[in-house]
């Protein structure tokens, strides 16, 4: 498990992550340390993929420490239901799934192999702030 536990900042008049029952929904997560962005831009297709792994990492980390927030004492995330990765791409990028991979990975390490539910890797026209990704979970609670 990530041993940073620096809790996202909102960017604007939301929670980081709200809890029902046992279930968790994350709000969108940029790559965003204590507030900053740290990547911005377009995803293009002259890119290489993996130029982009540390973005989409820090953006997933964000949404892992917001839903981990919500966990009483002795609960853990035991699913991610759903992962949506939203990608600021250019319109002939088309490489989706490989950024989404990352996100995938970053879960992984940290719920295990078997975690993600169901998965969508949505290419939009931009994000806040003009990040280059966002990420958003739903997770199950044991």
């Amino acid at each position: 498990m990530n041993k940073n536990n620096e809790q996202p900042i909102p960017q604007g008049k939301y929670l980081s992550a709200v809890r029902h029952a046992d279930l968790i929904y994350t709000s969108g997560m940029t790559p965003r340390k204590a507030g900053n962005l740290l990547y911005v831009g377009k995803i293009r297709v002259k890119d290489p993929i993996e130029s982009h792994k540390e973005a989409v990492r820090l953006a997933t980390l964000n949404a892992i420490i917001a839903a981990n927030a919500c966990l009483k004492k002795g609960e853990r995330i035991s699913l991610i239901l759903q992962l949506n990765v939203f990608i600021n791409a250019e319109n002939e990028f088309t490489a989706h799934s490989e950024i989404a991979d990352y996100a995938s990975e970053e879960l992984m390490i940290n719920f295990g192999e078997k975690c993600i539910g169901s998965r969508a890797a949505i290419g939009v026209a931009s994000l806040p702030s003009n990040a280059p990704v966002e990420i958003t979970i739903i997770a199950k609670v044991v």
